[in-house]
């Protein structure tokens, strides 16, 4: 009987003491988070700005970057018709930078060819600058965080100094603890958020440019195909 019982008291031992190392894994986290001093709070916000940015920016040039491989066919074609109605209803049923950008040379149609030309590149500045939008804040939270974290760095340090300078030649590390922790947790933190932004910051610059690239190409396109009258 009790060599029956000894595997369940054994197995219910196990499982008390995971979950009381589980816990005690969170807790510390958390401490380690507070020990780190007001410092951790701007790099949290830094952090939560990074976050909201890059998910944000990430949904805008992803349905930007969506378009219909026959767009420009379609367009040729009713240009070539004389059906411009069409062709601007075409451009306005999508919601991407080389719909507005080729809506907007439909529209100088008839006009000298440098003004279609310049309306065309206003608006595609203008298309990438929206685009680009919040990508120079990220920057600064991939520059700012780490920064911020050796500030906290430098401060636990001068607090350990302090400290041993109180304690005199009685220095015990217990009274040292807290400076050093938030020198180590500070700079480890400011550098996770600094990484981790830097490398979302230059995922989304060259998806960004990816497009670019596609609105030179289709702007190209469009004047190659206002030109074709005029070789004829």
């Amino acid at each position: 009987m009790l060599m029956l019982l000894q595997p369940d008291l054994t197995e219910t031992a196990a499982n008390v003491v995971e979950n009381e190392v589980a816990t005690d894994t969170t807790m510390k986290f958390i401490d380690l988070a507070l020990k780190g001093g007001w410092v951790m709070i701007p790099i949290i916000l830094l952090s939560i700005i990074a976050v909201y940015i890059f998910f944000e920016r990430w949904g805008a040039i992803s349905r930007a970057s969506r378009i219909d491989i026959n767009f420009m066919n379609r367009i040729k074609d009713y240009i070539h018709e004389g059906k411009l109605d069409s062709a601007h209803a075409l451009c306005q049923s999508y919601k991407n930078p080389i719909a507005r950008m080729i809506e907007k040379g439909i529209n100088r149609i008839g006009r000298p060819l440098n003004d279609v030309s310049a309306a065309i590149e206003n608006i595609g500045k203008l298309q990438i600058y929206q685009l680009e939008k919040g990508l120079p804040i990220l920057a600064t939270v991939a520059g700012g965080a780490p920064m911020i974290g050796f500030l906290g760095t430098v401060m636990g340090m001068i607090r350990s100094f302090i400290d041993m300078s109180k304690a005199g030649s009685n220095v015990v590390v217990s009274q040292l603890s807290s400076g050093i922790y938030q020198a180590l947790v500070t700079t480890v933190a400011g550098l996770i958020v600094g990484i981790l932004a830097y490398f979302a910051y230059n995922l989304l610059v060259s998806k960004v440019e990816k497009i670019i690239f596609q609105l030179e190409a289709t702007s190209t396109e469009f004047m190659d195909l206002l030109n074709e009258p005029a070789k004829k």
